[in-house]
C-alpha cells in the first residue's frame, strides 16, 4: 500500500479531513467565505486544531455563518456567547464576528457578491505555487497585505495580513500544497 503524503495533518483525523477535503480548494459560496473569515479570525494566536475542534460551536452559536442574522445580533447575546465554551470566549473575537458580517454584507451589496470581491485580487483564478517544504510558505504576501488593508479600511477587524494569507489558502484562492503532497493539482 502506497504511503500518502500531506502537507501537515498527518495521523490527526480532523486536520487529515481538512487537509484532504478543504484546504486549497477554490471556494466561490458566500456562506463558506463567511465561515472561513470567522474561523481564521478566531484563531488568531491559537493553533487550527483547536478552532477546527469547536467549528460546530461556531455553527450553532453563529447561525449556520449566516452574515445576515449574525450581523443583527445583540450586545446582549454576544455576551451569553462569551459564557459558551463551544467558541473562543474573546470579547474582541466574538464582538468582531458581528462588526465583520455588517462589513461583509456591504461588500456584498457593493460587488454582488463577496466572493466576487475577494476573486479580483488575484484576477479571479487561484495562485498556485511550488513549494517544497512548509518552511518555504510565506505568512503574508502583497496580495494578503493589500486584500488586509482594504478590509480593515472597511471596518473588519482580525483580519491582519497573516490571518488573510491563512484565509486566502483555506478558501483554495492560493494553493500551497507541498509538490510531493496527495492533493497537489
Amino acid at each position: 500500500m502506497e504511503e500518502v503524503k500531506r502537507c501537515f495533518g498527518e495521523g490527526n483525523a480532523l486536520y487529515e479531513h481538512y487537509h484532504d477535503s478543504e484546504w486549497g480548494i477554490p471556494s466561490y459560496d458566500d456562506r463558506h467565505l463567511f465561515e472561513m473569515l470567522v474561523l481564521e479570525g478566531a484563531q488568531a494566536g491559537l493553533s487550527w486544531e483547536t478552532i477546527l475542534k469547536r467549528r460546530e460551536g461556531y455553527k450553532t452559536c453563529f447561525h449556520n455563518f449566516d452574515p445576515k442574522l449574525v450581523s443583527k445580533m445583540t450586545d446582549k447575546e454576544l455576551e451569553i456567547l462569551l459564557t459558551n465554551s463551544a467558541i473562543i470566549r474573546n470579547r474582541l473575537k466574538v464582538f468582531s464576528t458581528r462588526k465583520n458580517a455588517r462589513v461583509f454584507l456591504e461588500i456584498q451589496e457593493e460587488f454582488s457578491s463577496f466572493s466576487k470581491y475577494l476573486w479580483e485580487f488575484v484576477n479571479g483564478k487561484p495562485i498556485i505555487n511550488h513549494w517544497k517544504t512548509f518552511a518555504e510558505i510565506p505568512a503574508q504576501t502583497e496580495i494578503s497585505v493589500a486584500l488586509s488593508k482594504d478590509l480593515k479600511k472597511r471596518g473588519m477587524s482580525f483580519v491582519g495580513s497573516t490571518i488573510i494569507y491563512a484565509y486566502m489558502q483555506a478558501i483554495g484562492m492560493v494553493n500551497d500544497h507541498l509538490i510531493e503532497c496527495h492533493c497537489r493539482l
